[in-house]
């Protein structure tokens, strides 16, 4: 033989003994000796080298770079050679001795398969590294306004996130940054009506400091994070403001709904029925949701199941409020701070700096981090979500304030025995009933009755501040040229009204009357509101038989700008009426499953 392996120091840490017990070790033959050393170092060594310390002669061999480091102990001199040759060292216990042994091939192949093995695991986690860093974070982010998650800067005077030098440098010296009021959000808490969101789905009038789609950028991150997610519905615009894709945002999120604002339901509304009516909505839908909350931010009705359902369903992760612009998310986050607050002190100290409510679709413009859990967990006020089909999207920013009920709604019924009409427009209801008439729902919708029941009326829900015209059809384009701005608002005023894009859209609408004791349908207008289609009106004393020619055919033609949508849904049960129509559809095992529960 020429060469036998070196003995080095890791013989030690496989060992797992002192390097003067291996040294000392007695060997009965030279075979059993180059053995143990075989299978210990993995470097070659030059058997001259080993020639003073080797129980056995060595035959000559070429010199070897290698430093010999002698122990003196009590008992045999122990001598430890270290190659200066890098060495890797390898934790697995040998396999046997002798002719059992891994022969040189099998301590390359393990070895191999060792290096790759964790070149797979360095290159899956620098992957998933790479792939977190991609994903927004909010602790990375500048200081914020509180009030609308807009950056705090000091540079223009008009822009959301703006505070005066002095101010930001004191705050920024005790550290207080993250608690400061911008100048817009002083101006919004005090009624000013001021728009910062542009571009598609953005509003007209004032300055437009981003656009609707910077805004949903900044949501898109949601869906790769493990969150909760809280969705609110407006109520009045239920169809609107529904966000029926909001798988984009949320992803595989288990999702809460949320309707809000049902206090401006009509008096004497069954909140059973209108729970039932949603949940059917939201299946025809097909959004899977785990349960149906009806809410009032303003009364406080439905709060505390959400704070309890919340509660439940969290399970460590961080809760994030979605929800299309103007939908009421600030309002609702300031109720739910305010009932979490009687039990969690740590809600309680977070209302201190709460988001701010503004009439004003996209008063928030960034995510607002809440610490409102004991855990440690987040609650994120979001930006609305812009929708370019709602009605906001395309009146005047200073007109905005009257798409926002106030109060409770009250159905405007046309006709009703106590509207004054002009003595044409009444002859004519009498001989054909609302046929061949134009209604104008302010100078945001133009309804043209082409064919109905003499005895059909039309029952109005909206904002109060939208009036009712009603013309002969055929004049009805010359009505709507000299009366908008003036008697049509909004738009308010002739110079707004010399602006306006006019009802550009046009959709005919075709409804089959099949139960006269009910309302037929609901036609909703996005961002406005919804008007239902009476076929009878009993409340009108009229007794007459349905005529056979016009029974079970309603045609109506209505116009709305051009972005607007038109939906066509079952008629909501509101009012006192509305418990006493509305049936419960009768339910099989498999519907029972998957049908969301709702609370109120």
């Amino acid at each position: 033989m020429e060469n036998v392996y070196s003995v080095v120091y890791k013989i030690a840490l496989v060992k797992k003994v002192t390097v003067h017990k291996i040294i000392s070790l007695q060997y009965p033959s030279c075979s059993s000796f180059l053995s143990q050393l075989t299978m210990a170092a993995p470097k070659l060594l030059a058997l001259s080298s080993l020639s003073s310390i080797c129980p056995f002669p060595i035959p000559n061999s070429s010199p070897s770079s290698l430093n010999i480091y002698k122990f003196h102990t009590p008992k045999p001199t122990l001598i430890f050679c270290k190659s200066t040759e890098p060495q890797t060292i390898s934790e697995s216990e040998p396999e046997g001795y002798g002719a059992a042994a891994p022969t040189r091939g099998d301590i390359y192949l393990q070895r191999q398969q060792v290096v790759a093995a964790s070149s797979s695991v360095q290159a899956t986690t620098k992957k998933k590294k790479k792939k977190k860093d991609n994903i927004f974070k909010f602790s990375n982010l500048a200081p914020c306004c509180y009030g609308c998650g807009a950056p705090l800067h000091t540079l223009e005077v008009d822009a959301p996130g703006y505070i005066d030098q002095e101010t930001y440098d004191l705050k920024k010296k005790h550290h207080q940054l993250r608690k400061i009021l911008c100048g817009r959000c002083r101006l919004l808490s005090h009624g000013h009506m001021i728009t910062a969101v542009g571009g598609n789905g953005g509003y007209s009038g004032g300055k437009q400091f981003v656009t609707a789609e910077e805004l949903r950028e900044k949501l898109s991150h949601v869906r790769h994070e493990k969150a909760l997610i809280v969705k609110l519905v407006d109520i009045v615009d239920f169809n609107g403001s529904f966000l029926a894709r909001v798988r984009d945002l949320a992803g595989a999120n288990p999702i809460i709904l949320v309707i809000t604002k049902v206090d401006l339901l009509p008096k004497d509304t069954d909140l059973n029925c209108v729970g039932d009516w949603v949940v059917e909505a939201t299946m025809k839908k097909k959004l899977n949701v785990l349960s149906v909350h009806l809410t009032s931010s303003k009364s406080l009705v439905g709060i505390s199941g959400v704070v309890s359902e919340i509660q439940k369903e969290k399970k460590g992760r961080d809760v994030y409020i979605l929800g299309s612009a103007n939908v009421g998310k600030s309002a609702f986050i300031n109720a739910l701070l305010n009932t979490m607050s009687y039990k969690d002190p740590v809600a309680a100290s977070a209302r201190k700096y709460k988001p701010i409510q503004s009439a004003v679709p996209g008063t928030t413009l960034g995510p607002i981090p809440i610490d409102a859990f004991l855990g440690g967990d987040k609650l994120y006020d979001t930006p609305g979500v812009h929708l370019h089909h709602r009605q906001a999207a395309v009146i005047h920013a200073e007109d905005l304030p009257t798409l926002a009920p106030q109060s409770r709604l009250r159905g405007q019924v046309f006709p009703s025995s106590g509207q004054n009409l002009d003595s044409q427009i009444a002859n004519r209801m009498r001989s054909s009933g609302l046929s061949g008439l134009s209604i104008f729902w302010g100078g945001l919708v133009r309804i043209d009755i082409l064919k109905v029941l003499p005895e059909t009326c039309l029952t109005f829900y909206g904002p109060k501040a939208l009036q009712i015209h009603v013309v002969p059809t055929e004049e009805a384009d010359e009505f709507y040229q000299k009366e908008l701005g003036v008697l049509l608002t909004p738009p308010t005023g002739k110079e707004k009204a010399d602006d306006w894009m006019g009802l550009e859209t046009k959709r005919q609408l075709q409804i089959k009357c099949e139960d006269i004791e009910r309302p037929t349908c609901d036609v909703a207008i996005s961002g406005l509101g919804w008007f239902s289609v009476v076929p009878v009106n009993k409340s009108a004393g009229i007794s007459n038989p349905v005529s056979e020619v016009t029974a079970g055919e309603l045609t109506f033609v209505v116009h709305v700008p051009k972005p607007v949508e038109i939906f066509v849904r079952s008629p909501m049960p509101v009012g006192k009426a509305g418990g006493q129509w509305y049936d419960y559809r009768e339910l099989t095992e498999e519907e029972l499953e998957v049908r969301p529960k709702w609370f109120f």
